[in-house]
């Protein structure tokens, strides 16, 4: 991620590839946000929370998020912490935790899926940039 976003070229950072579509910046602070959301709810959920948890609107993280008034190298030093926080969190859930499970958006999750639905929103993301963006 981080030589990835790096290498995108100045100029591209706050572009968007269609009017009312997300800049380049935008995609990076949503996943940074969704990052942080899913992680609270694996930290929930591995703790045996069973409350539900409500979704959330991601255009609304993403116009509240005024990731274009912030430079690459910031959202990367946040991106960076998330990412080191979440590899902390999750090499503490014990086996039996990740496999716990709970409901989120109204539908249920474990433990573990959560933290593919990481890695795999990320890569989706990545794949948008390359194929629309760059």
């Amino acid at each position: 991620m981080m030589s990835f976003y790096s290498s995108i070229p100045y100029e591209k950072h706050n572009y968007a590839y269609a009017m009312g579509k997300w800049t380049i910046k935008d995609i990076l602070l949503h996943t940074i946000d969704t990052e942080r959301i899913f992680a609270y709810r694996a930290l929930r959920i591995a703790r045996r929370d069973k409350t539900p948890m409500v979704g959330f609107e991601q255009d609304n993280y993403v116009s509240n998020g005024f990731a274009n008034n912030r430079t690459m190298e910031d959202l990367l030093d946040e991106y960076q912490s998330m990412r080191h926080s979440t590899i902390t969190l999750f090499q503490g859930f014990s086996s039996s935790a990740l496999l716990e499970i709970g409901e989120a958006s109204g539908c249920p999750f474990s433990v573990r899926a959560l933290g593919y639905m990481i890695v795999g929103h990320e890569n989706h993301h990545i794949q948008i940039i390359e194929e629309r963006y760059l």
